[in-house]
């Protein structure tokens, strides 16, 4: 893929409209804090935020002072790895797997409120290093909408001196989604894809065992064609999230989607007709 150069080139393109124009600023502001910092690792999962930040890192950075390391366990799925290594292919990245042992954390085995922190104090403690001996600032995806939701990972990064270059920008998801495309990345309209423990209500222990499961449902989900989905765990049932446009598709193929959810384990397959919501588990912490 190529990429233009310089973080000027932003302010120089001709654009028709007060939205166009706000994107623009944003992403030049992005580029010049991409450009003070000099030097970083991308935490990068494959999702639209981090892909994005890793596309921008490289092309104002270069192989040299843009490096992205994608954090490997069982709560990654595995199509998830398989497309962060295509997606360094294709754009040209310095990539690297490195594993974490999140599951060897009781307390994030454990599963309450504070997971998420967990679970990011393992990331920077393995990935910390890797920017320190580089002199470099490990950096995160995370935009101006994360910050409103129960968000625990934030602070562990930021209390281990972690980055977020698009909430300095002003980056909201659709503005990610928008200039991904505009940059012709196929991560524009990518589904969200959060870790797998985030389909496990919290105080049930996260084990392999389950996260293997929920990720072999949600495998067969994707098969059968619905694009956008969670299976949240519950014991022995699925409660299946789709978007709202898909919920008479789901009725429609009804049997199939329980002989395959079925196929995985569970023994009681049920759909949740508020449909998919990002994060939605938290609401049990209010």
């Amino acid at each position: 893929m190529r990429w233009g150069t310089g973080a000027e080139s932003w302010h120089t393109r001709s654009v028709h409209s007060a939205s166009e124009r706000e994107l623009e600023r944003k992403m030049g502001d992005l580029a010049l804090r991409l450009h003070e910092l000099q030097s970083v690792v991308v935490a990068f999962s494959g999702g639209a935020d981090s892909a994005f930040l890793a596309a921008m890192a490289h092309r104002e950075l270069g192989v040299e002072g843009a490096h992205a390391v994608t954090a490997v366990s069982p709560s990654l799925a595995g199509s998830e790895e398989a497309d962060c290594r295509s997606l360094a292919t294709e754009w040209g990245l310095r990539w690297t797997p490195v594993e974490t042992h999140e599951m060897e954390r009781a307390a994030y085995r454990s599963n309450d409120a504070e997971r998420c922190y967990h679970c990011k104090a393992e990331l920077m403690d393995v990935v910390g290093p890797i920017a320190s001996a580089a002199g470099a600032t490990v950096v995160l995806g995370v935009n101006l909408d994360d910050l409103g939701d129960h968000r625990p990972g934030q602070r562990a990064a930021a209390e281990a001196g972690a980055a977020f270059p698009l909430v300095d920008a002003g980056f909201t998801k659709d503005d990610v989604r928008a200039a991904s495309r505009q940059l012709g990345l196929r991560t524009w309209d990518k589904p969200a894809a959060a870790c797998l423990a985030s389909r496990v209500p919290y105080g049930t222990e996260v084990t392999v065992g389950i996260l293997s499961r929920v990720e072999r449902a949600e495998s067969v989900l994707h098969a059968l064609g619905f694009r956008q989905c969670r299976v949240r765990h519950y014991d022995n049932t699925a409660r299946i999230e789709v978007d709202t446009a898909d919920l008479a598709a789901v009725i429609e193929r009804r049997a199939d989607i329980v002989d395959a959810v079925r196929s995985v384990g569970y023994a009681y397959v049920t759909l949740d007709l508020e449909g998919f919501r990002s994060g939605n588990l938290n609401a049990s912490l209010t």
